[in-house]
């Protein structure tokens, strides 16, 4: 991610099923006696999700499971450039909100009334782009494995080949953005540097991993489209199944499998060690990649 110079910031528009249809959440602020989506400053090193889901819980007292990106939003704030990114959030749980000095009342509204009360046009906007979105059945952190050292200076066999130093603080940091999807299963290639990829995870969670080997790269003499497809029908598989998952896969599959599910062969779905992607699906497919 480039760096932006400013305030950054990030919240989300965090909902719920109704009988009619959806509620979203909206904040009023004493201090500026607004109605606005709940949102916050990143502290420093703070990654943007993990922000989003650390405000909408501090400013709402809602537990969100972030789904799809919305459109970000530039103003002027405090005579600085402030970007302030949002995702649609799903509200699995909250802890009954006590006014405060900084969010004196919250409404849950339908999102037409939603748009009608907030105070800014980039509110507004942010509203408008979730109400076009379909519903998200499934949402899906997908990663690469991390930091492995060189495969040539390992003299093992190279599925037994172990994170380095620099994989393991990679992992820790994946950790914090899978915990955030609440996941309730962990699915693995068969590595064991893929395996170790989820292991921070899974001990914050509490889950067993999963291990599959239609996640791994192509074996000698296999072609490579054949373990392609059969990646993305793994992971088309854990999505139809619907809710949370995490799954880590390797490099050499990723990016066609990628394609494959959100029929974009023109976008760049080159993914690093270390990184991933937040994947949001529908009853339909793919909906939505954001690049973690």
């Amino acid at each position: 991610m480039a760096a932006v110079t400013g305030i950054r910031a990030a919240g989300g528009v965090a909902w719920r099923p109704s009988d009619d249809g959806v509620r979203v959440c909206v904040v009023h602020r004493p201090r500026y006696g607004d109605w606005t989506l709940p949102k916050g400053k990143l502290e420093p090193g703070e990654h943007p999700m993990v922000a989003a889901v650390r405000e909408v819980a501090e400013e709402a007292d809602v537990r969100g499971v972030p789904q799809v990106r919305l459109p970000s939003v530039r103003y002027r704030s405090e005579g600085q450039a402030k970007l302030v990114d949002y995702w649609s959030m799903l509200a699995v749980a909250n802890g009954g909100f006590q006014p405060g000095t900084e969010v004196d009342d919250i409404r849950w509204l339908a999102v037409d009334e939603a748009i009608r009360l907030v105070s800014y046009p980039h509110d507004a906007e942010v509203l408008g782009a979730f109400a076009a979105l379909p519903q998200v059945t499934a949402t899906v952190a997908l990663v690469r494995h991390a930091h492995a050292g060189k495969r040539a200076t390992w003299t093992g066999p190279d599925t037994a080949r172990p994170l380095d130093a620099e994989g393991w603080a990679q992992a820790s940091a994946l950790a914090d953005l899978i915990v955030l999807v609440r996941p309730g299963r962990l699915v693995s290639a068969s590595p064991r540097r893929c395996v170790q990829t989820l292991d921070p995870a899974a001990s914050l969670l509490d889950l067993p991993i999963e291990i599959c080997g239609d996640l791994d790269e192509p074996q000698p003499g296999q072609q490579g489209d054949e373990q392609v497809l059969a990646t993305a029908a793994r992971l088309l598989e854990l999505a139809q199944a619907g809710g949370q998952v995490a799954v880590c896969s390797q490099g050499k599959v990723l990016p066609g499998a990628l394609e494959r599910l959100s029929g974009r062969a023109d976008e760049d779905f080159t993914t690093p060690k270390g990184g991933g992607w937040l994947l949001a699906f529908t009853t339909d497919g793919l909906l939505a990649t954001d690049r973690l």
